[in-house]
């Protein structure tokens, strides 16, 4: 895991961040009912660290990647970033500050312009954000970002489908790094990529966060990738935060009964060890429809009576630990099996 040290500043601060989509039908066309993608979601980044952000399909974490970053508008809350909520910032206020705050996304085939060429993709938020005066000049920044994702610079003048997967994404981290950025929200950056090829862009990536000080939130569905990059890790469970700890911690004493059922489904390489596998019964519930209580409690192997009618809040396990939080009645203790 991660264990550079990163800066008490805090970069990122969200705060009660709630996301709903509308659902409409009837011959008006009316809202009917809502998705709650997002349900009062809050924590901080810390400058220099980087948040793993993990759960199943569909519990909230691209959504929440996004409403950060505006690309999505959210229902409510606050985004903090550098001391100034940017959910007030009006559209050109929002464009000069998304210098400061980049995305890389999921999909390196679908986020290509394959009608361009790399030199026109790289340069084109050189030429947006004025950064480039002349095309001398904002050659001379591609073949730099070029170098520092490890692509040759012959590659300035081919298109994407002459590219593999992993060379696309490092594309992608280039276009992203152009505009010199702090705040980098990496959405699923390695899960469409072969697992050799994941390995060498997750250490890419701690390599430019070490050399440029950037700040990560990393959401990914695999837990093995993110214990290696990150710092903190958050857990997400329809639309909510489930637990969030320092990385080690949350690792070696999950105190979520959900975040220990995810952990007991990595694969541990030691056939000696022995492992209890937690299997839990049930489907996600309807984001339409989230139960009353604890969001859980309908496939939480623990569950008890004040779970199904009152929902807890995240809150600290341990005084001795302020870090550690999860939202939970009733916390497992003990290690990881």
């Amino acid at each position: 895991m991660n264990t550079e040290a990163s800066s008490d500043e805090v970069l990122l601060s969200v705060r009660n961040l709630v996301k709903r989509f509308p659902v409409k039908g009837g011959i008006l066309g009316r809202e009917v009912a809502s998705v709650k993608a997002v349900q009062d979601v809050s924590f901080d980044i810390r400058r220099g660290e980087t948040l793993g952000l993990v759960g199943e399909s569909g519990c909230g974490k691209s959504t929440l990647g996004r409403c950060i970053l505006r690309l999505i508008e959210p229902t409510s809350g606050q985004v903090i970033f550098k001391g100034q909520d940017i959910t007030k910032l009006d559209s050109r206020e929002m464009r000069k500050l998304r210098r400061n705050m980049q995305i890389v996304f999921q999909d390196p085939y679908a986020s290509l312009n394959p009608r361009m060429t790399i030199e026109e993709i790289l340069g084109e938020p050189l030429i947006i954000h004025g950064l480039a005066g002349s095309k001398e000049e904002r050659r001379k920044q591609i073949y730099e970002l070029l170098d520092l994702v490890g692509l040759r610079r012959e590659s300035i003048s081919r298109y994407p489908h002459e590219f593999s997967g992993g060379q696309r994404q490092r594309i992608c981290i280039a276009r992203a790094l152009s505009v010199k950025p702090e705040l980098l929200v990496c959405d699923e950056p390695v899960s469409a990529l072969d697992v050799s090829i994941q390995a060498q862009i997750v250490n890419l990536m701690q390599d430019l966060q070490k050399e440029l000080k950037l700040t990560y939130l990393f959401i990914a569905h695999d837990l093995k990738v993110v214990e290696h990059i990150s710092n903190r890790v958050a857990v997400m469970y329809l639309g909510k935060i489930a637990e969030i700890a320092e990385a080690e911690q949350l690792y070696s004493n999950p105190r979520h009964p959900y975040t220990r059922a995810l952990l007991s489904a990595i694969p541990i390489p030691d056939p000696t060890h022995k492992s209890e596998r937690i299997i839990l019964q049930g489907d996600v519930p309807s984001p339409l429809n989230p139960p009353n209580g604890c969001f859980f409690n309908p496939r939480c192997p623990s569950v008890q009576d004040r779970c199904r009618s009152e929902r807890p809040e995240l809150s600290v396990m341990d005084p001795r630990d302020p870090l550690h939080q999860a939202a939970c009645h009733f916390p497992a203790g003990g290690s990881r099996s």
